[in-house]
């Protein structure tokens, strides 16, 4: 079903008046990170979600993304925003690189998911072993707190930039729902075999929805190297970022345009209740996504968006019955 145009301005009007009613840093802090989720989503989103190429290994595109940003401001003294666009080139590249040896050979399905987990353990092996990342200490980035150095003293600073990282990348989404090249994504999601039967171009167009998808990872991890001013192969490229990516569209409503953001708002109350109520204890938040994972896929497949039109149906009254 197609997302109205209207409502997607609606949210992001929404977002735009939301700083407004932030009293603190914490709850600063809430909705920069749950709409840094939502952009890792609706990145895995336009790949898994609209083209069906459920992918493991997200963190390839992340961390790629990440290294390259803190690379270039370190050790050739590029500006952090130029390489905040830089570093989504860079994670397209990857993701050009890893498709094309994916789709080459017609792998799609399990076998996809496991190749793309496998580029990810590559990629964190290589920079946990060459000196240029850091190696295993990683790279730190110097604190100095000016706008023109991608570095702001007040919250709302990262905020106004990671809402305008994840407009851009949920307006990606509205116009796959509205586009030719979007139908076809559609097509092949369903039946890759039917849509090369009506002419498709499946590796073309399944490489073009890796290499979309793969530049907003490598942006969402310029931006986590900004904010955090702090990087080792773990977190560029741990398994952390890749379940993240996968699981908030898949509870919030893959295929969907305000999915990811269900889900990241969704995951990020889970986990500051989790926190709350156990002091933080190590492991549990993964505990509780996996649980909430398996009732999304046992009783709402279409995700929590999709609840929303089944309560509409519920609620609506039957037709009168006729003699």
């Amino acid at each position: 079903m197609k997302t109205p145009g209207a409502a997607v301005v609606g949210v992001l009007v929404a977002l735009v008046l939301l700083p407004f009613a932030l009293t603190s840093d914490f709850l600063s802090h809430f909705v920069i990170m749950t709409l840094y989720f939502a952009l890792l989503g609706q990145a895995w989103n336009l790949l898994g979600g609209y083209a069906g190429q459920r992918s493991f290994g997200h963190a390839a595109f992340f961390g790629t993304g990440a290294y390259a940003a803190a690379i270039l401001q370190l050790d050739l003294g590029i500006n952090p925003w130029v390489c905040l666009v830089l570093a989504g080139g860079f994670g397209a590249i990857a993701g050009a690189f890893v498709g094309a040896l994916s789709f080459r050979y017609g792998l799609r399905g399990s076998y996809f998911a496991l190749v793309t987990l496998a580029f990810a353990e590559v990629f964190r092996i290589v920079a946990d072993s060459v000196p240029f990342t850091g190696a295993g200490v990683g790279l730190q980035i110097p604190l100095k707190q000016t706008a023109a150095n991608f570095q702001f003293a007040e919250k709302l600073g990262f905020y106004w930039v990671v809402l305008a990282l994840t407009a851009l990348a949920t307006l990606l989404a509205w116009w796959l729902e509205n586009s030719c090249f979007g139908a076809d994504l559609a097509a092949l999601r369903e039946n890759e075999d039917a849509a090369r039967a009506l002419g498709i171009e499946v590796e073309r167009r399944k490489l073009g929805a890796i290499t979309l998808s793969a530049a907003l990872s490598g942006l969402a991890g310029s931006f986590y190297l900004q904010y955090f001013l702090y990087l080792d192969p773990r977190l560029a490229y741990g398994v952390e970022v890749s379940v993240a990516s996968l699981l908030v569209p898949l509870v919030g409503g893959a295929g969907t345009v305000f999915g990811p953001l269900v889900g990241a708002l969704v995951l990020r109350l889970l986990n500051e209740v989790s926190g709350a109520v156990t002091g933080g204890a190590p492991g549990l938040n993964l505990v509780l996504y996996g649980a909430l994972l398996i009732l999304i896929l046992a009783f709402l497949p279409d995700g929590l968006v999709g609840l929303v039109p089944r309560l509409v149906r519920a609620l609506r009254p039957g037709r009168p019955h006729h003699a």
